[in-house]
């Protein structure tokens, strides 16, 4: 019975200093307040959205045919340069040309016989005016010579449709440029249909590129023409290269190349949004995937703050009832301290992208400013009588006591 009583009491004075120490420790961290400063400082202020595009030419023209046949001459390949005019295929003309010859021939006869009725018809004109001919053969010559005016010139349509398929059988490039795609072999046969029939791709200068991103619609309110863009291609992981937004297409749909701009796939709009792109090594080629930052704020060498440090307020219990206030009235402002007195410099702001905002006036750079009060024993940085913590992060032991 001894030797319980004896257990008792050491469990007891165990217990009343377990909570002796919980009492002083909460004591403590309560009056543990210190403030962290910050610098004004000179830096980059930017906020982006990312997206992914692809690498395009500037200029990309599509060469076809617009007459059905067999490619004959084929004088160009793969990334070859080509100037405007130049030669770069050939159909076989022996179809055409014989169709050129007939025509020429149909032409040549409704000529002569246009010219005979003509002529025979104004001869007619004159005895019918002096009464020499009747009226049923001045009629006649007439009626002649119209339809042979109507074969004439159906004839003469014929003939230069038939010049112009021949010409379009010698296939020149339209623009000074590179051949980026042949989809054609000498020997092939090819039909012109309701659609022209693609041979060649030809991209004009390949040092200027575009990429053409899709950008998600919660972040298309952001961009705007001229903004600043960096981007990566997987080809070359370790260059970053820069460029700026110089079209935001505003179309609803379509295919992802062409005049559409607007797409939905699976409920999520994204639109297409045109970036220019230096490329003077040629690393850039077409079709290459670009991931791509769009910074929609951007300003460099600006005076800044962490933004933290305009919500800063110097009230209790974060101050002591000995320290000294100097207000103002500002709807900006950042505060100075030294010693216990806490001075409030009333400023304008810029841009921020939440963590550094711009001080365009009311500071010097170099000025130490109060950034955030924290409590030491938990490093729990706090702002004000309303501090921000945790749900999850447990109160000081003294947190619910009555005072």
């Amino acid at each position: 019975m001894k030797k319980k009583k004896i257990i008792l009491s050491v469990l007891a004075i165990i217990m009343l200093a377990a909570v002796i120490a919980w009492f002083n420790a909460g004591k403590k961290q309560k009056q543990t307040i210190s403030f962290n400063t910050a610098k004004v400082e000179k830096g980059d202020i930017s906020s982006s959205v990312t997206a992914t595009g692809t690498v395009e030419p500037v200029t990309e023209v599509e060469v076809g045919t617009q007459v059905s046949g067999i490619i004959d001459k084929i004088y160009v390949d793969y990334n070859s340069i080509v100037k405007q005019g130049q030669l770069i295929a050939e159909m076989d003309k022996v179809t055409l040309e014989s169709e050129l010859a007939s025509a020429q021939a149909a032409y040549d006869g409704n000529k002569a016989e246009y010219e005979y009725q003509e002529k025979n018809y104004k001869r007619n004109e004159i005895l019918h005016k002096k009464k020499m001919i009747s009226d049923t053969e001045y009629e006649t010559s007439l009626y002649n010579y119209q339809k042979a005016k109507s074969n004439f010139d159906s004839s003469k349509a014929t003939l230069a449709k038939a010049r112009r398929n021949l010409s379009y059988a010698t296939i020149t490039s339209p623009i000074d440029g590179i051949v980026i795609d042949r989809a054609v072999e000498e020997g092939q046969t090819v039909a012109a249909g309701f659609e022209t029939p693609t041979l060649f791709t030809i991209a004009a200068d390949l040092t200027q590129m575009q990429v053409v991103a899709d950008v998600d619609e919660a972040d298309i309110g952001g961009v705007k023409e001229g903004q600043r863009v960096s981007f990566t291609v997987d080809a070359y992981p370790q260059d970053t290269f820069e460029g700026y937004v110089t079209q935001i297409r505003l179309g609803s749909t379509g295919s992802s190349s062409s005049a559409a701009s607007a797409s939905t796939t699976e409920s999520v709009i994204t639109y297409e949004v045109v970036i220019s792109a230096h490329n003077p090594d040629l690393k850039l080629k077409p079709r290459l995937t670009a991931n791509i930052t769009i910074y929609t704020l951007d300003k460099r060498d600006v005076l800044s703050v962490p933004a933290r440090a305009l919500r800063f307020t110097p009230e209790p219990p974060l101050i002591s009832d000995e320290a000294i206030v100097k207000d103002c009235n500002s709807e900006h402002k950042l505060w100075t301290k030294s010693g216990d007195t806490f001075t409030a410099h009333p400023v304008e702001i810029g841009i921020s992208n939440g963590v550094r905002t711009e001080i365009t006036s009311g500071m010097n750079e170099g000025d130490e400013i109060v950034s955030e009060a924290v409590l030491s024993a938990g490093d729990m940085p706090v702002s004000g009588a309303d501090a921000e913590r945790s749900p999850f992060m447990p109160g000081p032991p003294d947190r619910n006591k009555k005072k």
